[in-house]
């Protein structure tokens, strides 16, 4: 097996570290295989591949996720450069409710990032011109999109840079309190 998940401490959300061949002429690693993943896909189809490049080291993008009937399982990679990748709980009923898990996804170590339904995603850039390749089980729906602040005081994530190069969206994304009100936060 080249693709190898391993736990976090989120539930659902999995770090999947992939074997690489290198050799004179550089190395080759498999970055999706149905087969390997469907202890971890289930009866979920990838329905859509997306890639992003982001410019400067320290932007951020996220934290974003899709609401149901189109919530969706994401599969992150990083093709070039170097990110902190960030899933987020957002799932009321989970016993790791508003914890959030980072990896540092990178060209080299070639490892995945598994977010599932329920889990927001966002991630701070740490090369200038990195670029992911996501994986998703749902198709975009604008209605359906929803965001938490990159700032939040309740998730209080530890971005490792200056936090720079937010859009306007990620910049306005209600606070978790206005998200889930009637919720013992």
């Amino acid at each position: 097996m080249s693709l190898k998940p391993q736990k976090t401490s989120i539930e659902g959300v999995l770090a999947v570290d992939t074997d690489q061949v290198s050799d004179s002429r550089g190395s080759f690693a498999r970055l999706f295989c149905q087969n390997e993943l469907l202890p971890i896909l289930g009866n979920r189809q990838i329905l859509q591949i997306n890639r992003s490049r982001t410019a400067r080291t320290g932007a951020i993008r996220g934290i974003h996720y899709q609401l149901p009937p189109h919530a969706e399982m994401k599969l992150i990679r990083c093709l070039k450069g170097r990110v902190l990748d960030i899933a987020v709980d957002l799932r009321a009923d989970s016993p790791t409710f508003l914890k959030w898990h980072a990896e540092e996804l990178s060209a080299i170590n070639c490892r995945m990032l598994v977010v599932p339904e329920g889990c927001g995603h966002g991630f701070q850039v740490l090369e200038p011109d990195s670029e992911l390749l996501y994986l998703h089980t749902s198709f975009y729906r604008p209605d359906c999109e929803g965001g938490v602040r990159f700032d939040d005081p309740l998730l209080a994530i530890n971005w490792p840079i200056e936090p720079c190069d937010l859009s306007t969206r990620d910049q306005n994304h209600p606070l978790l309190r206005q998200n889930f009100e009637g919720i013992q936060l």
